[in-house]
């Protein structure tokens, strides 16, 4: 059988899971490809490190230059992450003619324009199934499969690590640190878990996604994005019973003012399936014109759920398919001007409210009184008992209607300094 021969550059976790398909399932591969993807080369930074993986003899090596300089190895599956040397280890791989396949979400995130217009100057390509959802195939259902549609919406759990957190505080009934503490010991969080808890690794993911959805390049700092550390156990219960799960959504939608994109906690109703997503998987639910709602489910991180999509894009890469896709979409470019979201003000939405007030007549009064100044109509009011280390306080949760966040954060920066409220408040977006 014709062999093409291809390489890894990086054996963490994922380029592990690589090597072990391709060394352990080459039968496999090979009948998807219609050829033997023989693997070439592995660059590491340290040859002595222990390895979870035997390579053959001759495989592995610290030198980039045995890929670069090798014209039989035509693809390579660029497995480091951060932003640099990624980017420059990207940018020499395809000037030495190679097509390139990556699962770093950020570094398309922030150098998209820059590395895919090279590569099209070039004539090379770019794969990047494994950025986002992991083994999920949505970039591939979304460029492709559902081209025929005008994408409306795309609402999705994009990490798998604040999704996992959620789960354990509502299941266990933990705080916020128990359940980052336990995400760290199963493997679902690094010891800093900042860019998965504060929205910023969902942010860039979702920057990739309304590229390919809606031809919107966006920088995801652009993205206004809340993340789930403010989130606390009582309002995952008090969500519950009101019928809700809390799930970290990013979301991509058209609406009148344009394309509305956010990341925030937002409560889901339960029976729906974005709230029935739990522990470290994520889901992503996609709305056509033409299809009406897909949803897809699967693991969004992990060694083999990634590695399978790195492989599938190994696969389209050396049979061709991947480079007339490349070709023809033209996605990123630095000649097409970037995107600016409506700010979140203007969005429109329902929200949760939750306050800790005093325990007195009138107080319902006060509240109300400001939110329909700001033309804040109520859907419901729950008051639930108090501490009994403070019993003069109590929590009060309130669900609106149809608003938009302006008016919402403007009634709350007066309702703050109203002498009944007590302590902070709690703000979160409700799916309608």
């Amino acid at each position: 059988m014709e062999k093409t021969k291809v390489a890894i550059v990086g054996l963490g976790t994922v380029g592990t899971g690589v090597a072990r398909l391709l060394l352990d399932y080459g039968d496999r591969t090979a009948r998807h490809a219609g050829r033997t993807l023989w693997l070439e080369k592995v660059v590491v930074r340290d040859l002595h490190k222990p390895r979870a993986i035997r390579l053959p003899q001759g495989v592995l090596t610290d030198q980039l230059e045995d890929v670069t300089a090798n014209p039989e190895i035509k693809a390579v599956a660029q497995l480091i992450g951060g932003l640099e040397p990624a980017r420059s280890i990207m940018l020499r791989l395809l000037e030495s003619g190679k097509d390139v396949i990556t699962a770093n979400k950020a570094l398309l995130a922030e150098h998209g324009g820059e590395l895919f217009d090279r590569a099209r100057e070039l004539g090379r390509t770019i794969a990047f199934e494994a950025s986002v959802a992991g083994g999920i195939p949505i970039v591939t259902n979304i460029s492709q499969c559902l081209s025929a549609n005008q994408i409306t919406s795309i609402h999705a759990i994009l990490n798998g690590t604040s999704n996992y957190i959620l789960t354990r505080m509502e299941e266990d009934q933990c705080d916020f640190a128990e359940a980052v503490a336990e995400a760290q010991r199963q493997g679902y969080a690094e010891a800093d878990p900042t860019m998965d808890i504060d929205g910023t690794d969902a942010a860039q993911k979702l920057a990739i996604l309304a590229h390919l959805a809606f031809g919107a390049r966006v920088n995801w700092r652009d993205i206004p994005r809340r993340g789930i550390q403010t989130v606390e156990a009582d309002d995952l219960q008090y969500a519950r019973q009101l019928g809700y799960r809390i799930k970290l959504l990013a979301v991509a939608e058209l609406i009148d003012s344009g394309l509305q994109l956010y990341v925030s906690p937002t409560l889901v109703k339960i029976g729906t399936p974005l709230a029935e997503v739990r522990g470290a998987y994520n889901a992503v639910s996609v709305v056509g014109d033409a299809v009406g709602r897909v949803f897809f489910h699967g693991l969004g991180a992990g060694q083999m759920p990634t590695a399978s999509a790195v492989v599938a894009d190994l696969i389209d890469v050396v049979v061709g398919r991947a480079p007339i896709t490349f070709r023809t979409l033209e996605l990123w470019s630095q000649r097409y001007d970037r995107l600016k979201p409506p700010s979140p003000e203007q969005m429109p939405g329902r929200f949760y409210l939750r306050f800790n007030v005093e325990d007195r007549p009138g107080v319902m009064a006060e509240l109300t009184s400001v939110l329909g100044r700001h033309q804040i109509s109520i859907a419901s009011i729950i008051q639930h008992p108090g501490s009994n280390d403070d019993p003069g306080v109590v929590p009060l949760v309130i669900m609106t209607h149809q608003t938009s966040e302006g008016a919402v954060l403007s009634a709350l920066e007066q309702i703050k300094h109203l002498s009944c409220v007590q302590g902070g408040n709690v703000v979160l977006r409700v799916r309608s």
